[in-house]
């Protein structure tokens, strides 16, 4: 089966709730909950996720050992201008680092830090 690299990420938060509001103001979607079938104290929101449509799925997820990083794996998140998501960060608790910035023929990125400390992404095209 031909697949594209990534099919899933998790992004490590201390407060889950803290972090939700977050994403939640910034992409304005709402988290799911979802289960982790191999550990029930673990605690995972899930972006809305489509299988069947192009990117990867994935979630915050608040687990015993793990934490946010910053400096590791970046997720940029597929959006429409990455301008209108990046005008919500710094009011949503978070940080812009690198404002919209050209990357030529692929679009357009901004780089962000979340109210957990981790470093993300956003990426259009316009």
């Amino acid at each position: 089966m031909k697949q594209n690299a990534v099919g899933w990420f998790d992004i490590y938060v201390n407060d889950m709730d803290r972090a939700v509001s977050f994403y939640q103001s910034v992409l304005k979607q709402e988290l799911e909950n979802i289960g982790d079938p191999t550990d029930s104290n673990v605690i995972m929101k899930s972006f809305p996720t489509d299988m069947a449509t192009y990117g990867a799925g994935g979630a915050l997820v608040k687990r015993e050992g793990c934490g946010p990083v910053t400096g590791g794996t970046i997720v940029y998140f597929g959006v429409e201008d990455c301008s209108i998501e990046e005008s919500r960060v710094n009011k949503a608790g978070g940080k812009v680092i690198n404002p919209k910035m050209s990357i030529g023929e692929f679009g357009w990125v901004s780089l962000c830090m979340d109210t957990e400390g981790n470093m993300f992404g956003l990426s259009s095209m316009k």
